[in-house]
């Protein structure tokens, strides 16, 4: 399942739960949208011990990500320049005529994608939930 098969709860309104919250959906549509999706083109027919290799290295990427994401890693540079990589995440209201931006975090910024990983993988997306069971509309 993509995270577009779930829909969204309401942010809560407390700046700092809603920080963690924004967090937490991040990682569930990363998750949800690359980690599933990698998890779901395994080859049915490959042997239990290929099956595990694969899904190690879809881990392994996807904490490869994690880890430039909060900055453990790095871009490019030389004594001029640099270039560097950050995955924003933003709250949009969304209106009849137009979105409105409502919160912007850089994830670089947050609490950890790295330590967040690890929860989520086990399905943990923080004390506020993050999508309802039913389905979108």
């Amino acid at each position: 399942m993509s995270a577009s098969d779930f829909r969204l709860t309401n942010p809560p309104d407390a700046p700092r739960a809603r920080e963690l919250w924004l967090q937490h959906a991040a990682g569930f549509i990363l998750l949800s949208n690359i980690r599933e999706y990698a998890l779901g083109e395994i080859d049915q027919g490959a042997s239990t011990e290929a099956r595990n290799a694969a899904a190690k290295a879809v881990d392994d990427a996807l904490y490869g990500l994690m880890m430039l994401v909060d900055g453990v890693t790095g871009g490019l540079r030389n004594p001029e320049y640099e270039v560097d990589v950050s995955l924003v995440v933003r709250l949009l209201s969304r209106g009849e005529e137009a979105d409105t931006l409502v919160q912007e975090i850089d994830l670089r910024d947050g609490d950890g994608v790295c330590m967040g990983f690890h929860g989520w993988k086990l399905g943990d997306f923080g004390d506020e939930p993050v999508v309802a069971k039913t389905p979108p509309p």
